[in-house]
């Protein structure tokens, strides 16, 4: 049985610290891979900083390319409109019915809130969640504390790099190269993107 953690993001741009975190999960926790699981651009929201879905997959896989156990994932990219976590589960297990143990990887932000996630009970009862440390504010909600689905990988590394402030320092005309994987840099200046 594969353990695959589904790491969920617009990955707009992908950057080291979605790298880091990513490799620390299947070099330091029980999986056995980690699939980026690339978000769609919502047909009801059309945001200028987003990147096409197919451009931002490519900076995945080149971001990826060098590292065995990490991988892209389209997968969201046909399912309907919007995308609940929930809905990608049940079909990610409907088709790999056999050989494949899925867990979501999140932040600890995102666990603070994760009692207003659709289904989230449904999640809770049927995949584990491994989470990693976030600086952020509020608490953790009492039903999730010591969870036996719920793995907190305490001493992955704290990353506070965001895709937005490289977008917004790219804009700006920043040097924002030693944050992204070399590859996904040449791709971002090539195409241009972030910079209007």
């Amino acid at each position: 049985m594969k353990k695959v953690g589904l790491y969920f993001g617009t990955f707009n741009p992908i950057h080291i610290g979605h790298l880091i975190i990513a490799n620390h999960m299947v070099e330091f926790s029980d999986l056995d891979e980690v699939w980026f699981v690339i978000t769609p651009q919502s047909p009801f929201k059309t945001k200028k900083s987003l990147v096409d879905n197919q451009h931002r997959y490519q900076m995945v896989l080149e971001a990826t390319e060098a590292y065995d156990h990490l991988k892209p994932s389209t997968i969201e990219f046909n399912l309907p409109q919007p995308n609940y976590t929930v809905t990608t589960l049940a079909y990610l297990s409907e088709k790999y019915p056999s050989g494949y143990d899925f867990s979501l990887i999140m932040g600890e932000d995102n666990l603070k809130g994760f009692h207003k996630w659709k289904n989230y009970e449904v999640i809770l009862e049927n995949y584990s969640i491994h989470v990693y440390p976030r600086i952020s504010e509020g608490k953790i909600e009492h039903q999730f504390d010591g969870h036996p689905k719920i793995t907190i990988v305490d001493d992955a590394p704290i990353m506070e790099i965001s895709s937005t402030f490289i977008r917004q320092k790219h804009k700006e005309g920043k040097n924002i190269k030693p944050l992204l994987p070399l590859e996904v840099w040449k791709y971002i200046d090539e195409m241009n993107f972030y910079r209007k």
